[in-house]
């Protein structure tokens, strides 16, 4: 199959088959809900007021693989009443106009349970002609965004930026670095591996921790560039820093080996690993070079780098 006809019968496949297409190398498990139907006032025309119509969900939620044994416990697990629950108290709380928003509020109400990483949401109109109007997103689980100690308790999202090698050798470096500080947003920027490639041990546990402190070594590089840039590595320490106003350059090992969510299976990859730190951080935007492939689905808007001033 080309990659044309593929991309469009993704576009039309069921959720579950979307969830499997993006999966990472290292999937997580899934949950479904298929083709759940109920009657809803909804709709922006006037015809479609004081009236119902029925509207068909099918969801698949990715959750995080269950560390210990579950022993046959349903405490252990996210319930499939999480789905439908979300749905119905989301279309409890009032009438809404447009299936977009409702689609964006039921994946964040699934989303905030602890096990749901990432949701795939169809809904469909099933009595406006003889065939369905639907819509479908994938949103992934964003973190509360950093509080700031002031008194009106503003939240603070910040900028990750994401800086391959060609771009931390280059002169015009911190003059790109300061054209980002200048957006006025806490600023944390990110690295991959560095040019030369690390150790090579045939145990993947090991070597996935070797990857990390490689990347952990190419963040010194990149903070040697300017004194004012700060390597901060905790969660802590990463929200006192952004309350601060620092510039921070992330180094991975604690927060990725500490985390629930870890993304420990894409530990060579420094772009997957800005992605989840910005979604964890509930950032504002990732900026990232031009033509860097990241995964589809994320809550974070992604940009690409301004080209610099000859």
């Amino acid at each position: 199959m080309s990659s044309s006809s593929s991309s469009s019968h993704l576009a039309f496949a069921h959720p579950e088959e979307r969830a499997a297409a993006t999966a990472s190398a290292d999937p997580r498990d899934r949950i479904s809900l298929r083709d759940y139907m109920v009657d809803v006032e909804i709709g922006a025309f006037q015809t479609e007021r004081g009236l119902t119509q029925r509207l068909m969900f099918n969801i698949v939620v990715e959750v995080q693989p269950q560390a210990a044994p579950l022993d046959d416990d349903v405490d252990k697990i996210m319930s499939y009443d999480r789905i439908t629950e979300a749905i119905s108290d989301e279309l409890a709380a009032g009438r809404v106009n447009l299936l977009e928003t409702l689609a964006e509020h039921v994946a964040e109400r699934i989303l905030a349970a602890p096990q749901a990483m990432r949701a795939f949401v169809r809904i469909e109109k099933l009595d406006r002609g003889p065939f369905k109007l639907g819509v479908d997103i994938v949103r992934t689980r964003a973190a509360v965004p950093v509080q700031a100690q002031t008194d009106d308790g503003a939240v603070l999202h910040p900028v990750v930026a994401f800086f391959d090698n060609a771009m931390i050798a280059d002169a015009a470096l911190v003059a790109r670095v300061a054209g980002l500080e200048a957006r006025g947003a806490p600023l944390v920027l990110c690295v991959g591996m560095p040019e030369v490639a690390p150790a090579q041990v045939g145990i993947d546990v090991v070597q996935k921790r070797i990857d990390l402190l490689a990347i952990e070594q190419n963040a010194w590089v990149l903070a040697a560039r300017n004194r004012d840039w700060l390597v901060v590595d905790s969660r802590t320490e990463i929200d006192w820093a952004i309350r601060q106003g620092k510039t921070i350059v992330w180094a991975p090992p604690k927060l990725v080996l500490d985390a629930v969510d870890s993304p420990l299976d894409r530990a060579s990859d420094g772009a997957a690993l800005a992605l989840w730190l910005a979604e964890e951080l509930a950032a504002q935007a990732l900026v990232m070079p031009e033509g860097q492939k990241l995964s589809a689905g994320s809550r974070v808007p992604v940009e690409t780098f301004a080209e610099q001033a000859g």
